[in-house]
């Protein structure tokens, strides 16, 4: 009888050591996650980049590229405009003229974010279609405080030449039409890039 007791542990032993080994088997092959290098993504050495242009985002006319998607019941009689919502594709050129070269889009939408100060929360892609970025994005997600002098607003990621970007965005108000609420804004973007 002791025998077989110990050969049952034994088997016992045996068959948890083999269960075990095929269950951390299993797991690792259905890991969700794994570290990689750069290089196995083709990634080279990582770039610093500046890039300059002009955002024209016009409300008036017959052709606007900003136009109000939604608005909360408050938004006409806030100060702020807050709880408004604006659909944009607005066109990024090289000077500050809308009839210069024509280098890129904002695509995305800005809403009024704040009720105690002009303050939007833009989400948009720097969609580019000129020079060697042409195709690549920047998106950008971040806090535009208008009546600033420069704002400052983080680049969140991109595609194309811009894929695992990083970096920040700078704008300030080149030129604002308090009749029409068309503006020209001037964009200086530092962004790390591979």
């Amino acid at each position: 009888m002791a025998k077989i007791l110990q050969n049952l542990a034994s088997s016992f032993l045996v068959l948890s050591i083999v269960l075990s080994f095929l269950i951390i088997a299993n797991a690792k092959s259905q890991r969700f996650t794994k570290y990689l290098s750069p290089a196995t993504l083709g990634l080279k050495k990582e770039k610093l980049s500046h890039l300059h242009f002009y955002f024209h985002d016009i409300v008036s006319g017959k052709n606007p590229t900003a136009v109000r998607i939604a608005r909360a019941d408050m938004t006409n009689t806030s100060s702020t405009g807050f709880g408004m919502v604006a659909m944009i594709d607005d066109p990024l050129t090289m000077t500050p003229e809308l009839s210069s070269k024509l280098v890129g889009r904002a695509q995305g939408f800005y809403a009024s974010a704040s009720q105690n100060d002009v303050g939007l929360l833009m989400t948009m892609n720097f969609v580019f279609m000129e020079g060697k970025f042409n195709g690549s994005t920047l998106s950008v997600l971040g806090r535009n405080s208008v009546f600033s002098t420069v704002r400052e607003m983080p680049i969140v990621g991109g595609s194309g030449l811009f894929r695992f970007a990083r970096g920040y965005a700078q704008a300030s108000t080149h030129m604002f039409d308090r009749t029409t609420g068309d503006a020209v804004v001037e964009y200086n973007v530092y962004v790390f890039h591979y």
